[in-house]
């Protein structure tokens, strides 16, 4: 696979970018016009809903749309009149073979952040799925082919380890996208960086949501409860924590009536939420929600014991509110990834934004409040790399690109916006002097100087 990525880009590199383009043009109007089939084997293999599935989609689609204008985006620069008679000016071309490896959580969206960005800027990719969800990303492959995708320019691998330490070794392969928890993508970072690739592995996360006693309550409530149980709680930008501050504490109670009205079930059947993804999964969730009881919090809404008719041996967990929580507690220190909101209290905004900056993750947060000035205090001070002001999952749209910060992200250029082009570009930058008159008094050995004359 990774030879035909490698022979399959010496022509690739070279169809024009409007070319290239005109691919993913195709491919964006193949999805939309395939957006139900995608979604009912999404949810088949995933479990998450038929609704959460076509949104899955929809925000990988927003990145097919982005790469279609990378024409603009990989614009150079240039400087005329340097020095006299010389100019300077800069490329943006392809590295050539590249990988993504995607996680279980978004198998449309991700693959869509990822070979859109490195096929319209000249690049092949290997794409690893998830090996617990590869029908979704196989079924993405069918149509990027029929938009003309040319063959070899696009190739999937399935596996686990083996795999993915083949793509960080593979010497043909420059760089590595990679989505997923912190133990792949920092072994991926390390590993794949030794060999000399360009690495960006978005990672865990522990999300915390502040609720001011300013704030509009009935929708920060909402949106506390949609955010840290949608999709299951499996999503790198949940608000899994949530932070009340002073008054807005008196509030707390009303989140387990209203998390306990969501239903799980079978995705396609109207259900509120799917199941896990896998009954390890499933149980090393339940497993960090006893340790909070055994450690002094409180199980407010209790979803361990969640069960479905007709489905008994589902990987089922209902939503559940843990109280009382400390930042010294085992639920607060590791990522969850369940449908499970931990709730901690507040004496001020600014003790507050201490527990964000203290906590070691850095993907996301979020306030909810009617103050300007807190707004202000707050995205200016807190060390999260994408803040919500009454938005519970701030997840920019493709014109930006995805900053996550700190232990969340390992490397330094971000998925899709103008950092995705720049990861899968290298810069070439070119000096010319077309001088009619060139002063031919032997050679210079000294060190050249432009801009003198």
């Amino acid at each position: 696979a990774v030879e035909r990525c490698a022979e399959a880009g010496k022509t690739w590199r070279e169809v024009s970018v409007s070319n290239r383009v005109r691919v993913m043009l195709k491919l964006q109007a193949l999805i939309r016009g395939n957006m139900k089939e995608i979604a009912a084997v999404l949810t088949e293999e995933q479990g998450k809903t038929l609704a959460d599935a076509e949104g899955d989609i929809f925000r990988g689609l927003e990145i097919v749309e982005h790469s279609c204008s990378m024409g603009s985006l990989m614009m150079g620069e240039t400087v005329e009149n340097v020095a006299t008679h010389m100019d300077t000016y800069s490329y943006r071309q392809p590295l050539g073979v590249t990988a993504g490896i995607c996680p279980f959580n978004f198998p449309a969206m991700i693959p869509l952040w990822m070979f859109p960005m490195a096929l319209t800027t000249g690049n092949t990719m290997l794409l690893k799925p998830s090996e617990k969800v590869p029908l979704s990303t196989m079924k993405l492959m069918e149509l990027a082919h029929e938009a003309g995708v040319p063959n070899g320019v696009l190739n999937v691998i399935h596996g686990t380890h083996d795999a993915v330490n083949f793509i960080c070794d593979a010497p043909e392969i420059r760089a590595i996208s990679f989505v997923g928890g912190n133990a792949a993508g920092e072994h991926i970072h390390a590993r794949g960086s030794k060999n000399g690739k360009r690495v960006q592995s978005n990672c865990g996360a522990k999300n915390h949501g502040v609720i001011m006693p300013d704030c509009d309550k009935e929708h920060a409530l909402n949106s506390l409860i949609g955010s840290a149980i949608g999709a299951c709680g499996q999503r790198c930008m949940a608000l899994s924590t949530a932070v009340f501050v002073g008054d807005a504490q008196k509030w707390i109670p009303e989140l387990a009536e209203r998390a306990g009205k969501l239903m799980p079930g079978p995705g396609k059947n109207g259900s509120d939420l799917g199941p896990m993804i896998s009954l390890e999964a499933r149980q090393r969730a339940i497993d960090l929600i006893t340790s909070a009881e055994k450690e002094g919090a409180t199980i407010e809404l209790d979803g361990r014991n969640q069960t479905v008719e007709g489905h008994p041996n589902g990987f089922w967990l209902g939503p559940t509110i843990i109280t009382g929580v400390t930042q010294e507690m085992t639920c607060y220190k590791e990522e969850i990834f369940g449908p499970v909101l931990i709730v901690m209290k507040a004496d001020s905004l600014d003790q507050a934004i201490n527990y964000i900056n203290t906590n070691p993750y850095g993907n996301g947060t979020a306030i909810f409040t009617g103050s300007g000035a807190a707004a202000r205090h707050f995205q200016h001070t807190v060390d999260a790399g994408q803040v919500g002001i009454n938005v519970p999952i701030p997840v920019p749209l493709p014109f930006f690109s995805f900053t996550g910060s700190r232990k969340s992200i390992r490397g330094d250029l971000h998925f899709y916006g103008k950092q995705g082009m720049q990861f899968y570009t290298q810069t070439k930058t070119i000096t010319s002097n077309w001088n009619p008159k060139f002063q031919n008094n032997g050679a210079t050995v000294t060190m050249p100087i432009l801009g003198k004359e």
